[in-house]
């Protein structure tokens, strides 16, 4: 297992020296059994580690590491970009299971996060997040964005998007069944993941409300 991490750390932190070496590595066996056909793979296997070889990265780390936190001690903005944003190095520091802390480093580019979404999400500085990795190749972590403290305020905040857009609707025509029951139906959803008291008397109140415009 340790030896897959540190594969999957240098492939996914170091694109251009992983293709050197599959240049070489297809290059040499192409030498030595003289079949131009391993010549192939090579452009496939740069490509695809390209687009995804932080996800592979965050599956596996998630799927057989174990858990830790960390804690992300350095930001730096460098001059390149990425969707019209400015791509970010970052050092940090990772607890090991016996308590001493190990550095780091990824990019917003290489950094793996789990849940794999198409979303780059990082944790602030100084703010400890939950991460897993491998023991004793403590280095390559994957960041378990959504169990953090700031994920999951951004999961509320997600979760509360359709109740806010409900009640604008509700709010302005109040006498309307159809934007009244949409409203009960998105409370209903953020109420099985949030038990919020407030929002389960707003539940019943409006429940009320569609059984009087019946």
């Amino acid at each position: 297992m340790i030896l897959i991490s540190k594969i999957l750390f240098f492939a996914s932190h170091h694109g251009f020296y992983t293709v050197i070496i599959l240049i070489l590595f297809f290059g040499l066996l192409t030498f030595l059994t003289k079949k131009v056909l391993f010549l192939i793979p090579i452009i496939p296997l740069a490509i695809l580690n390209g687009i995804g070889g932080q996800f592979v990265n965050a599956w596996f780390l998630n799927k057989y590491g174990v858990e830790s936190t960390a804690i992300i001690t350095d930001d730096v903005e460098t001059n390149s970009t990425l969707n019209e944003m400015y791509i970010h190095d970052y050092e940090a520091i990772v607890k090991k299971q016996d308590g001493k802390y190990i550095s780091t480093y990824f990019s917003t580019t290489t950094a793996a996060i789990y849940p794999i979404e198409n979303a780059i999400r990082i944790p602030r500085m100084k703010e400890s997040f939950p991460v897993k990795y491998i023991p004793g190749y403590e280095k390559n972590i994957v960041i378990l964005y959504n169990q953090s403290e700031e994920g999951k305020r951004v999961l509320k905040y997600s979760k509360l998007a359709p109740v806010n857009s409900a009640k604008i609707k509700y709010e302005a025509d109040r006498t309307n069944k159809e934007f009244v029951k949409e409203y009960i139906s998105a409370l209903e959803e953020y109420l099985k993941d949030y038990d919020d008291e407030s929002y389960r008397t707003r539940l019943s109140d409006l429940k009320q409300e569609l059984d009087q415009l019946k």
